[in-house]
């Protein structure tokens, strides 16, 4: 770890780590972004004039001083807070000299490019350990590192549809809308992200606490596509049959899914045998428990038809609210359908201080709203130190501190188109 400045007192838990992220998109930048919550001071490299590719997605973006559409967009916002933003020709030989030189003052590299493109650059694992034995080279990819794939991009929804996510979400066969469908948010993208911090973090403590030495990571949009169906994996495994679609239902006991209220929506999930117990009791069947079609969590599943033309039309009869209170008051685990608007005003979102704003951030006029970090710590705090970062914002603190570069040095390299 970096301990240039071991006088200070560390009060993060990766205080002392120094990360070079060249990631782009959501992946590799939701990944530095946890650890930048984390403590770790992470210096970001972005193309000249336009910057890292996520700067570009919106459809939302943050106005500038100008009121027109800044370089600040949702997606840059969301996983780029507590970064450096430094900006580099990586395509000239001088600004790969400048990433190698700021390569050797870090523990960690992060590089997301399709394989094969890091060598081109003159930027692959050889090249940097070259100038730093014990640098840990993350490498995040849409299909690793190997394979017959290896040097093809994706994105998130590609490894949804090829990992077999896809099918496994949607409407059942036979139900009006039935077919496959994409998850609405990017979540191979950001699990693949909290798998390179996993990596890297393990990586470190083997090099910083075990005596061991650097090493490059091997992280895949695909694979962690794969492993975040395990649940539902270890039953073909075992079985052979392909899970159907389950649309609104859970994949444990039933009922667990989506019922129509008088006005609205309820999802409850009463599969286990004291939920089912407390729900009967709500709506006034207890009978059911006595049911011999629904005496277990595996019964009840196995005859969710059935039982569902039993419950259905009791729970037809509650308005949203109403039941949603009685079922909180017995303790069995529901919740309406929130939108954005109602997830921001949950007593307990807001209890957890979960959506926090900047005040400002370069390049943009008003207030930057963000997603606090999930994780909480008694001792260690989590940070909200820096806003998401403007273009090249911190290009001369970085070459001055890191590699002592002077003023005209970096005039310099600004002229030549090398910075900005």
């Amino acid at each position: 770890m970096n301990n240039s400045d071991s006088k200070r007192t560390p009060v993060t838990a990766l205080f002392g780590v120094r990360i070079l992220d060249l990631g782009r998109v959501l992946a590799a930048p939701w990944g530095t972004q946890i650890l930048a919550d984390l403590g770790a001071e992470v210096i970001k490299v972005e193309r000249l004039g336009v910057g890292s590719d996520e700067r570009a997605y919106g459809p939302a973006f943050m106005p500038g001083p100008d009121g027109r559409p800044s370089l600040h967009s949702a997606f840059h916002n969301c996983a780029n807070r507590n970064k450096k933003s430094i900006a580099i020709d990586l395509t000239s030989s001088r600004g790969r000299d400048l990433v190698l030189a700021l390569a050797a003052e870090c523990d960690v590299l992060v590089e997301n490019f399709v394989p094969g493109k890091a060598r081109k650059l003159g930027l692959d694992y050889d090249a940097v350990r070259d100038v730093h034995p014990g640098i840990i080279y993350a490498s995040l990819s849409g299909y690793g590192q190997t394979g017959p794939l290896s040097d093809r991009p994706g994105y998130d929804a590609v490894f949804q549809a090829r990992s077999g996510l896809m099918s496994l979400t949607g409407i059942p066969d036979g139900q009006p809308g039935a077919g496959p469908m994409r998850i609405g948010p990017s979540l191979v993208d950001v699990t693949t992200g909290y798998n390179l911090a996993i990596g890297i973090l393990g990586a470190l403590y083997h090099r910083d606490a075990l005596g061991g030495q650097g090493q490059q990571i091997d992280v895949a949009l695909m694979d962690t596509a794969i492993a975040i169906q395990s649940h539902a994996l270890a039953n073909y495994l075992l079985s052979g049959d392909q899970p159907p679609r389950q649309g609104f239902a859970g994949n444990g006991g039933h009922p667990s899914s989506v019922f129509d209220c008088l006005d609205g929506r309820l999802y409850i999930s009463a599969g286990q045998d004291q939920f089912f117990g407390s729900l009967c009791v709500v709506l006034g069947c207890e009978e059911l428990m006595d049911d011999p079609r629904f005496p277990t969590i595996s019964m009840r599943g196995e005859n969710r038809a059935a039982l569902n033309d039993i419950i259905e039309p009791l729970i037809a009869q509650w308005r949203t609210k109403d039941l949603f209170d009685a079922l909180e008051e017995a303790r069995v685990p529901c919740s309406p359908i929130n939108e954005y608007a109602a997830v921001l005003a949950d007593e307990q979102v807001r209890h957890r201080n979960i959506f926090r704003k900047f005040a400002s951030a370069t390049g943009v006029a008003g207030e930057v709203p963000t997603v606090a970090s999930p994780i909480r710590y008694s001792g260690t705090p989590i940070r909200y130190d820096l806003p998401p970062p403007g273009l090249g914002e911190h290009t001369d603190e970085i070459l001055v501190d890191l590699l002592r570069l002077d003023r005209q040095a970096i005039e310099a390299l600004r002229k030549d188109g090398v910075v900005s």
